[in-house]
């Protein structure tokens, strides 16, 4: 296994390097750049636009800046960026740990729902609550995750309005924007941490509602193909509990593939949950991103683009892993 894995980290050097390159060559493809902008602006003067053209190595031809670049990148620094003149990892560093707060809640809701409820649609097929979670799951499937949040949100006030009228209660079920409330740092720690997780609960619900309903759907299949198998007949004849025959005989192989798919979860983990972040004013990582784009930060763009790179090709090394793990079947030299 040692042997398995130290040849796989190699075998990833020339991927990450190739990665790089692409990464580089197509962010110069872009007409103008950062500093294009900045000479447009009337108090900006000429000799400011070529001093920070040098400092900033933009004055050198591509190949150049590339060998720079990947010179500062093996030695830990992502570059500095543009408009705020600071460190690309410090520009990134907050919205990165705020997308991953909302990344890790939603995988843990999508795992919560979808495997009980994939379990529960193959075990009793075409009962009624089989057809429930088949309606949810579709519906899941084909609603976007930025219209769905503004559904939520336009719900969220029409329960305020009714229970402001009914009851006399004026407050939100659960905020619609933002992350933190205004008396954040008032609170006890504690109290920090739930007025996240309540601030947090409506966008984790959100993001993780397509992959709810893709994963309970596989699911079943699988799960029905599994209990139709000549192993589960076996199983059954032998005396074994309904519960084990499910959740330890055919649970087990019907999840390999989502096994195979954790190693996505990680470049998911910084990569935002696009524009439900966006819809919600969530401060993660996507916002960031888009500002970048639009201020062609390049520098900010190729750092969030390298970390995500990274961490893509560790979570398929990890998902190898694992698969080993649960399929007794797969062995690495």
């Amino acid at each position: 296994m040692l042997v398995y894995i130290v040849r796989r980290f190699f075998q990833l050097i020339p991927t990450f390097l190739g990665a790089t390159m692409l990464a580089f060559l197509i962010s110069q493809l872009v007409p103008g750049d950062f500093l294009t902008q900045k000479a447009l602006e009337p108090n900006v003067r000429p000799e400011t636009i070529e001093r920070m053209r040098s400092q900033f190595g933009l004055d050198q031809p591509i190949t150049v800046q590339y060998v720079r670049w990947m010179g500062n990148l093996m030695q830990g620094n992502l570059g500095q960026s543009f408009v705020s003149n600071q460190p690309v990892i410090n520009r990134i560093g907050r919205p990165m740990r705020n997308s991953m707060y909302l990344a890790l809640l939603s995988i843990f809701m999508l795992w919560a729902v979808a495997v009980p409820a994939g379990v529960y649609s193959a075990v009793r097929q075409y009962s009624v609550g089989d057809q429930v979670v088949s309606v949810f799951s579709y519906f899941g499937l084909a609603i976007p995750n930025f219209f769905f949040a503004q559904v939520l949100i336009l719900l969220i006030f029409v329960t305020r309005s009714f229970t402001k009228d009914a009851f006399g209660f004026n407050q939100l079920v659960f905020p619609v924007a933002g992350m933190t409330s205004g008396n954040y740092l008032q609170m006890s720690p504690w109290g920090q941490f739930w007025d996240v997780m309540w601030h947090m609960f409506i966008p984790s619900f959100v993001v993780a509602t397509a992959g709810m309903a893709g994963f309970t759907r596989v699911l079943r299949a699988q799960m029905v193909e599994y209990l139709a198998s000549d192993f589960i007949r076996t199983a059954r004849a032998k005396g074994l509990a309904q519960r084990g025959v499910t959740y330890k005989h055919a649970l087990r192989p019907a999840i390999i593939p989502f096994v195979a798919g954790i190693g996505g979860l990680l470049p998911d983990l910084v990569g935002g949950a696009g524009l439900v972040e966006v819809t919600m004013s969530w401060p993660g990582i996507t916002p960031t991103f888009l500002e970048a784009l639009n201020s062609q930060d390049i520098y900010v763009v190729l750092g969030l683009l390298v970390i995500t790179t990274i961490l893509l090709m560790i979570g398929n090394l990890l998902s190898d892993l694992l698969l080993a793990a649960v399929d007794p079947r797969i062995r690495y030299n």
